[in-house]
């Protein structure tokens, strides 16, 4: 059903409005926008035609913004979904495949287990920080504002935390090409005294 150009007006006037309304709900710009777009639809369907509607809509703006309200805590209660839509392709190409060997399996394993512990080790305030912006996608205002810390607070403590989490795992890459490098030599020599 082609929207009425009272309607299509309305929404492309208030697009901007809208995104940065459920972002502030939802917690990133790309959810923020599948919440609009989902909106747009809830409102077209009753008001789009504008015959047919079982009441009419008096305050069409007011009505736009409870819909996304309503859709973007929705949104927040839906099971955990995956984060793969704000994940680039160079990084999910590095996580192994679901066929992927046993050894590529345990090393990814060995390196989330490490991060993982790097981020059970960290002050309390750094770990809420790092896993409210880059596991739950909060905004540093958003961190900040839970906090009760300045931005810039919140922008050092989650540095903080990454600093020790990439620290972590090169010295976890370190050891292990060492130990490649020790189980090559020693398979050297065997292979020269036969």
């Amino acid at each position: 059903m082609p929207a009425s150009p009272k309607a299509m007006d309305l929404i492309l006037t208030h697009r901007s409005e809208l995104i940065s309304y459920a972002r502030r709900i939802v917690g990133n710009h790309s959810t923020a926008e599948d919440v609009v777009q989902e909106a747009y639809l809830k409102y077209w369907a009753h008001a789009g035609s504008g015959a047919g509607t079982p009441e009419p809509i008096t305050e069409p703006v007011g009505y736009l913004y409870r819909i996304v309200r309503n859709l973007a805590f929705d949104w927040q209660r839906r099971p955990a979904r995956t984060l793969t839509s704000n994940v680039s392709s160079d990084i999910l190409s590095s996580y192994p495949a679901p066929d992927a060997s046993p050894e590529a399996d345990a090393m990814w394993r060995q390196e989330l287990a490490a991060v993982q512990s790097v981020i059970d080790s960290l002050p309390e305030r750094t770990r809420i920080a790092f896993e409210m912006h880059r596991l739950g996608g909060m905004t540093l205002q958003d961190v900040a504002d839970h906090l009760e810390i300045s931005v810039t607070r919140a922008h050092q403590l989650i540095k903080q935390a990454l600093m020790k989490c990439a620290l972590h795992l090169e010295k976890l890459e370190r050891n292990e090409h060492e130990t490649a490098v020790s189980e090559s030599a020693s398979e050297k020599k065997r292979g020269s005294r036969v």
